[in-house]
């Protein structure tokens, strides 16, 4: 059992861990409650309840505290606070954390440590956040599903037995269950959207370039796929504000573009009434969808149709079939991952030679695949990609946001990549069982809100997606919907 070594405290309630991102910052700043208290109450939680999900797989409780007690401080001495100050965050492990275990999830890397905070964590610590431990990933962030041989598996605390999904499930899970108010994410086909689904949280894959990513030594490797990162929290308003932290244009990433005026948090509550949302439950049949999720699905839509937005349904007309798609991106993706792998061997970790038994088998084959890929046949899956970002142009010229599933399946038992079949119908279990890839084809921003739970109680994510650099809209349609069907009380103590 993962232990917090004793930092529950007798009388500390669990209303604390069940704040929303900006109540606690309000809080903390004016002194109502203390950042020792905040991140007491949750490292406390952590310790009676992380064994249920494998949310953590690692909690710096001491540094934690020592943060909190210098934020107090800081707040006493009337000095300038962040956004996010005392504020706990739980960090997926596939980011550096200075002096702390940097696993990817991968058993060869596992005594690993980071020599310095990447960008992101070190923006949220400008911002007066506080590192409280780090969360579960598959190996290289390369499954929907949050399992690896490092750590196990990672459940939802909606059903611990079911996957929370992934890349980033530790982090979903963690907020989902109260044992962080924010999850740190990345999202490279989904992997902020399945969990936020299957957790029965908020999450957005912000558009392409409006947060930096310094990745090193190729820094335009995360351009194909698309790959954002972002927070996972129990409220719209919450993952808004720690975009306003992060997004802006960084002198290490050629493709990060200035923010301007933008106002995420401000975004989330603007009217909605100008705006002519599309909606689809499986893009013009290009999915299989299982029932529960359609069901479901509408009956959020339905509930949707209550507000001032005008709704139309669509059946878009996609340029390939659903399989040439998929290969597009994951084409892209394996290529990712092998060039990651042939980094770390040049740079002395050899993982495909050395340790290849201690990978993953599907990494394994995925990588192996890519090495053989030819230059010329690489870059014309760009065609494919490029007649798909036409379509959904075409789309948002007519329509300002478009609607539709996030995972195509509720979530499922552990012990699997995914379904290999929907409906009767044949699909790749590695993520063909989402409907989130498409958006790291061409950038659009893309954020899964709760939509309820299927009649067993699972939950089911519905995704918002919008123009290219339309972040504001798809908050202010997430925030609109989140006051339409809150789904603030899914999270009490019975969870």
């Amino acid at each position: 059992m993962l232990t917090t070594r004793g930092f529950a405290r007798e009388g500390v309630t669990n209303a604390i861990c069940f704040q929303s991102v900006p109540e606690l910052a309000v809080q903390v700043r004016r002194g109502t409650v203390s950042a020792v208290d905040v991140v007491e109450a949750h490292l406390g939680r952590i310790e009676a309840r992380n064994e249920r999900t494998n949310a953590f797989v690692k909690v710096y409780g001491e540094d934690a505290l020592a943060a909190a007690r210098k934020a107090d401080n800081a707040r006493r001495k009337g000095e300038e606070l962040g956004q996010l100050h005392g504020l706990p965050v739980a960090v997926k492990d596939n980011y550096a954390v200075a002096g702390k275990p940097f696993t990817n999830g991968s058993v060869p890397l596992s005594g690993n440590v980071a020599e310095e905070d990447d960008l992101t964590v070190r923006q949220l610590r400008e911002a007066g956040a506080i590192v409280i431990g780090k969360t579960n990933t598959p190996e290289f962030a390369t499954k929907g599903v949050t399992d690896n041989d490092l750590f196990g598996a990672t459940g939802t605390p909606f059903d611990p037995t079911r996957t929370a999904g992934g890349s980033s499930g530790g982090s979903a899970a963690a907020a989902g269950d109260g044992l962080a108010p924010i999850g740190l994410g990345t999202d490279g086909g989904g992997s902020l959207r399945i969990p936020a689904s299957a957790c029965g949280v908020f999450g957005m894959k912000p558009s392409f370039g409006r947060v930096p990513i310094p990745l090193r030594p190729d820094g335009f490797t995360h351009h194909t796929p698309m790959r954002g990162r972002g927070a996972l929290t129990r409220t719209v308003e919450g993952a808004a504000t720690v975009l306003d932290v992060l997004s802006g244009s960084h002198p290490s990433d050629p493709f990060a573009v200035e923010t301007g005026e933008t106002d995420f948090v401000a975004a989330t509550r603007r009217p909605i009434s100008d705006l002519t949302i599309a909606y689809s439950v499986d893009l013009g049949g290009t999915f299989p969808v299982d029932e529960r999720v359609r069901r479901r699905f509408h009956k959020a839509v339905d509930a949707f149709k209550s507000g001032p937005a005008t709704f139309v349904e669509v059946e878009p007309e996609m340029p390939r079939s659903r399989k040439a798609m998929y290969h597009c991106w994951k084409t892209g993706f394996s290529v990712v991952l092998a060039e990651a792998l042939e980094n770390m061997r040049e740079d002395g970790t050899d993982l495909l030679g050395d340790h290849r038994k201690e990978l993953d088998d599907h990494n394994v084959a995925d990588a192996e695949a890519a090495k053989e890929l030819g230059a010329v046949e690489y870059r014309r899956s760009d065609v494919v990609r490029t007649e798909v970002f036409e379509a959904f142009q075409s789309l948002f010229a007519e329509y300002d946001l478009l609607l539709l599933p996030t995972m195509a399946v509720p979530p499922f038992e552990h012990g699997k990549w995914g379904p290999e079949e929907i409906e009767g119908e044949p699909v790749d279990p590695i993520l063909e069982w989402t409907l989130t890839w498409l958006f790291n084809l061409t950038g659009h921003p893309a954020a899964s809100v709760p939509a309820g739970v299927t009649r067993e109680g699972l939950p089911v994510g519905m995704q918002v997606v919008g123009p290219r650099f339309a972040d504001e809209r798809v908050l202010a349609a997430s925030g609109a919907f989140e006051r339409i069907e809150p789904w603030y009380d899914a999270y009490d103590e019975r969870h």
